[in-house]
């Protein structure tokens, strides 16, 4: 997990920093697993989040408000009255260990100075907050662990309270560089180098020892029977630089992104790895969790919501998708209806030499230039005159049918684009507000039903805001719906309009002003146009721009749905 050892020791320097000595002022417990409390000093109040999360689990300054429980739950009630009123008086960490002592000073119902601690284990599903008084003894945990649980360590009331067990490993705040190349070449010549440092050194994420690798080896995988002087060498110096680093707690908070922006690790050192722009600088150690784990959990809860979304958006895309390859399979039988109109007329032109009871009949066909003969099949219970009736009723029914088809497949693919949209939207949605806005669009379009009385809606939410190097003002809509608004309300006949070629993707406007727009800002705008489209992981993306005066909506069309003239192509790379 990217919550190590030594990433723990960055927070406990920051922690010491802004709590040392404040007192207990509130305490609240919003869900089963976290612990939040309220730490006043002279500069003011600041609220320390304490998670036992199996998911997500952390100690750290927050400036989130979770909700509480109307009830406070037993261990928040006997925390507040235990530790309501103590002061933070010292935070410990053994060795490299994920884990923290919070040791408080307070007061007794005699009026006794007490100590008490607080031990956050920091360590996935294993995760705990242990409340533990002056003699080691266990007074309660988030989660208790019995001897059906583990049969190593107990985690009870009024029992002593025990360290995890130690990891076999070597501690890099009394081992040095060579030390650990020593011990990591003694291991299998066949093991890959990151996985070798992950079982040497204690306190130390998959993450860290994947860069020590990725530098080491110029960017290439490394196995140590491939480990040669320079490689070592380069392995030597970044072990020193990381081994300072958590020494002298001087580490620096770096966020790691995906493709699509989605924070998917953190480390207290900038990460090479993955590519430039994927390594994120933040203000604090604190501020990185609660932005990681704010946003994830923000990503997480989008997802879960969007789930019945996604599912009627792709099942209807299905559905539209078979309904017009079967309607083009009608559409190609009908392009045979003109040999059912010549054969009427053959054999209207035949009468004179046909007779009932034919199962056939042979006659030059005089729309072909050599008067070829033709057989036609005939009906043997019908007269000539009614085949030739039943061949011109064929004509007909096919002729009819192929231009209600064209309609109808027309009318489909429309639709699809415009699922197509919606699904594009609600893949970019980050915040529950969107999918509400996507949800009301879709209700509004009568593919979901509406919440039955009207409650009061929130405001919309605004399009999203860029600004080009030379200071041209660029936006974006979220959904179909601000699409619509911000191109045929908003926006003024002489900005720039940019959209996606052929893609599903959002409106992008650069409002001018009445200036020239230039080179900078359109390719700026292009690129954000492309990164706001279906196509946003692609290496290049064809983008349209025109004035916005040069853009329509049609009449009846879906949100979203507009046609345009006069436009341009960028090939762009997503922004």
């Amino acid at each position: 997990m990217a919550l190590d050892g030594a990433f723990l020791r960055q927070i406990k320097k920051e922690l010491e920093e802004n709590l040392i000595n404040s007192k207990v002022d509130k305490i609240y417990q919003p869900s089963k697993d976290e612990i939040i409390l309220f730490m006043r000093s002279r500069e003011g109040v600041k609220k320390l989040l304490i998670s036992a999360r199996a998911n997500s689990p952390r100690i750290n300054i927050t400036s989130s408000s979770p909700e509480n429980p109307k009830v406070p739950p037993m261990l928040c009630m006997l925390l507040r009255k235990r530790l309501s009123g103590a002061r933070l008086r010292e935070i410990r960490q053994p060795r490299l260990e994920r884990l923290l002592f919070l040791d408080f000073e307070g007061t007794n119902e005699l009026g006794d100075t007490v100590k008490m601690s607080l031990a956050v284990e920091i360590m996935g599903q294993y995760s705990n907050i242990i409340f533990i008084d002056g003699d080691g003894m266990i007074i309660d945990a988030v989660k208790r662990v019995d001897i059906s649980m583990s049969s190593q360590r107990l985690v009870l009331p009024n029992m002593k309270y025990e360290l995890p067990p130690k990891q076999n490993k070597l501690c890099i705040l009394e081992y040095g560089a060579d030390d650990i190349i020593k011990a990591v070449q003694s291991i299998s010549k066949n093991m890959p180098l990151s996985k070798a440092l992950l079982a040497t050194v204690q306190g130390i994420s998959p993450i860290i020892c994947r860069e020590w690798e990725h530098l080491a080896g110029h960017g290439r995988d490394l196995y140590i029977s491939e480990l040669d002087e320079e490689s070592i060498s380069r392995l030597r110096f970044f072990l020193k630089r990381t081994i300072q680093a958590v020494r002298d707690c001087t580490g620096e908070p770096y966020i790691i992104i995906d493709g699509t922006k989605k924070p998917v690790d953190f480390t207290f050192e900038h990460i090479q790895q993955y590519g430039t722009g994927r390594s994120l600088k933040e203000n604090s150690f604190c501020e990185l969790l609660d932005t990681y784990y704010a946003r994830r959990d923000m990503l997480e809860t989008v997802r879960q919501k969007s789930d019945d979304l996604n599912r009627l958006l792709s099942n209807t895309a299905s559905r539209l998708i078979k309904k017009i390859y079967l309607q083009n399979e009608e559409l190609s039988a009908c392009a045979d209806r003109e040999y059912f109109r010549i054969c009427g007329d053959l054999i209207q032109a035949n009468l004179y030499q046909l007779e009932k009871g034919l199962s056939e009949c042979e006659v030059e066909n005089y729309y072909d230039e050599n008067l070829a003969k033709i057989k036609i099949p005939l009906d043997r219970a019908l007269s000539p005159s009614a085949n030739s009736q039943r061949y011109y009723k064929k004509y007909q029914k096919a002729k009819t049918a192929e231009q209600v088809l064209k309609v109808q497949i027309e009318k489909a693919e429309t639709e699809l684009d415009y699922i197509s949209s919606v699904l594009d939207s609600l893949s970019r949605a980050e915040s529950v507000r969107e999918l509400d806005e996507i949800r009301q669009e879709l209700a509004e379009q009568g593919y979901i039903k509406s919440k039955g009385k009207k409650q009061k809606s929130e405001s919309a939410l605004p399009p999203l805001e860029y600004t080009s190097k030379t200071g041209f003002k660029i936006l974006v809509g979220r959904n179909n719906r601000q699409n619509d608004k911000l191109t045929l309300k908003y926006a003024n006949k002489n900005d720039i309009w940019l959209h996606a070629k052929d893609i599903p993707g959002s409106h992008t406007i650069i409002i001018t002003d009445g200036k020239e727009v230039d080179e900078t800002t359109l390719l700026y705008a292009a690129s954000l146009a492309a990164s706001h489209c279906k196509a946003r992981n692609s290496n290049k993306v064809p983008v349209d721009y025109t004035r916005v005066k040069f853009v329509s909506k049609p009449q009846g069309s879906k949100p979203g749905m507009v046609i345009y003239i006069n436009q341009k192509t960028l090939f762009v790379t997503p922004e």
